[in-house]
This record gives structure tokens, sequence and C-alpha cells, in this order.
């Protein structure tokens, strides 16, 4: 059996690459540190994180290695090559393009960056992108329960993830079709044992 290592504060986008673990049901070690940290350098020469070790090879970006995990084991994800990989792959693209690109524009501009390099005035904006593509998101969701269907797949845990982190920037999903799918979304086993090592 592989050696995994996930390198990464759970705080951070590190909490999807967890989530996907205990979905699979992989045995791994939690490095629990934060960006530009010596346990974060050492695999990754940016320090950013998360990093996925696995047998010495490292695997960097979230979406990355969700879906790197997704693949390998055969599970949560659709067959390269297929249409429905295709409305999967679209499916997550559109997840990180309108909603994680908008929430961590917000945090670098609310504690990332460095204060006088902040732009304040720049979050109005960002909730208001982040509002009209949630009705967008809504009016696109199929009959569910999940996005792609019947399957629980990589973009499920990208939208439940920035679910948790717009909760936490004061972001709000307001449409009662997206509500209904992320309580089923986060009332998922995995999903409630990473949360509670938050």
């Amino acid at each position: 059996m592989s050696e995994l290592q996930l390198i990464g504060d759970i705080r951070s986008r590190a909490f999807r690459v967890m989530w996907m673990l205990e979905e699979l049901g992989e045995p791994y070690e939690h490095v629990r540190t934060g960006p530009h940290s010596p346990d974060a350098l050492a695999w990754n020469i940016s320090g950013k994180i998360p990093s996925l070790v696995e047998d010495g090879e490292a695997v960097f970006d979230s979406t990355a290695i969700i879906q790197y995990l997704a693949d390998s084991r055969g599970r949560f994800t659709h067959e390269p090559g297929t249409l429905e990989r295709a409305r999967q792959d679209g499916w997550t693209n559109l997840l990180l393009d309108e909603f994680d690109a908008c929430l961590w524009a917000a945090a670098r501009h609310s504690f990332v960056l460095p204060e006088e390099k902040r732009v304040p005035g720049l979050k109005p904006t960002l909730r208001w992108e982040f509002e009209r593509s949630s009705k967008l998101l809504a009016a696109r969701m199929g009959d569910g329960p999940y996005l792609m269907g019947a399957a629980f797949t990589v973009p499920d845990i990208i939208l439940g993830h920035c679910a948790l982190w717009a909760e936490v920037a004061k972001f709000e999903f307001r449409e009662q079709k997206i509500a209904a799918y992320l309580k089923q979304v986060h009332d998922r086993p995995a999903y409630q044992r990473t949360l509670s090592t938050r």
C-alpha cells in the first residue's frame, strides 16, 4: 500500500484533500502546517499548501490532488475521455472560476496580503459577483442529488468546501436549491469527520 502524507493546515484548501481521503477510506499522515513553513517548503518550492506526498513524490494544488486521487483510485469521478468527464470538468472549472476565485480574492484583501496592499473596497463587488454566480448555479443544477446527478464526484467536494469557506467569510448562498444540496453534501460522514479536525 502506498504511503500518503497530507501537508497543510486543514483551515486551508487542504480541507478538500482530507475530505477526499476520508471519502476514499485511505490511510494517511496529516502534517498540519501553514504556508511557507519549513514543512511546506520541503515539498513545494513556493511554500504553498496543500501538498500530497505519495511514496516520496509530491502533487500540488488541491484540485489537482483530489482529481489525481479520484482518477488513481477509480472513484468519485468519470473516466477521462468521456462526455461525462468533460461535463464533470466543466463543473469543476466553473466552481473554481466563479466561487473559489471570488472567495480567495476576498481573503487576500482581508488578511492575506500585506495591509498596505489590500483594497477593502473590493469586497462589495466580490459579494455581488458571488450572489450573481449563486443564482446562475441554482438555475444550472439538475435534480441531483449531486452536481453530476446520482454520483458524488470531485466538483461536489469543491462546492462543498467553497460553501464552508463562504460561511466563514460571511458570503451567502441564498437559493433554497443550493441550501438543500449543501445540507446533503455536508451530512456525508467523510465531510463530518474532516470538519471535526478543524
